[in-house]
């Protein structure tokens, strides 16, 4: 938090594990699931829940990330809810290219990353959509953003 007038900036200290860290440990215990326990499909669908409601508030207010990937994101360890981090590239608009743009670069990232969460993304826009006051603009647009994309990839 930024309190301007005073020109102090609070700061917290988070106990936790990036998203990133958490999902490879998740994969790599999915190989061992036990009986009685939650599965690797539900940990991964409350981990997409928590991300996309983040990411929802946080366009919410008009703040634009610039960054997102699974190593910016952590889950708390108390609570197990996610927490945005390292908001250097950050930066405010109302544009809803802008917020397309944000989650592209997060599912580019996630993919990149965490080979086969395709359904886990979608988790993620499901949540992101439920907590986005324009979701469905920006969804929309998102879709637009993918085919420049994979028109700049073919092209080199």
């Amino acid at each position: 938090m930024v309190d301007v007038e005073n020109s102090l900036i609070y700061m917290e200290y988070i106990e936790g594990v990036s998203v990133r860290d958490y999902l490879a440990t998740l994969t790599q215990q999915g190989q061992e699931e036990q009986e009685g326990q939650p599965t690797l499909e539900s940990k991964q669908n409350k981990v997409a829940m928590g991300i996309g409601h983040a990411l929802g508030l946080m366009h919410n207010i008009d703040v634009i990330h610039g960054d997102l990937t699974t190593s910016n994101l952590l889950m708390r360890q108390d609570s197990g809810s996610v927490v945005l981090i390292d908001f250097g590239l950050s930066y405010v608009s109302q544009l809803v290219e802008d917020k397309a743009v944000d989650l592209y670069v997060l599912e580019r990232a996630f993919t990149s990353t965490h080979p086969n969460t395709e359904a886990m993304f979608e988790q993620i826009l499901e949540a992101y959509g439920k907590s986005c006051q324009v979701s469905k603009q920006i969804l929309k647009r998102l879709k637009d953003v993918r085919m420049r994309g994979r028109k700049r990839s073919m092209l080199g």
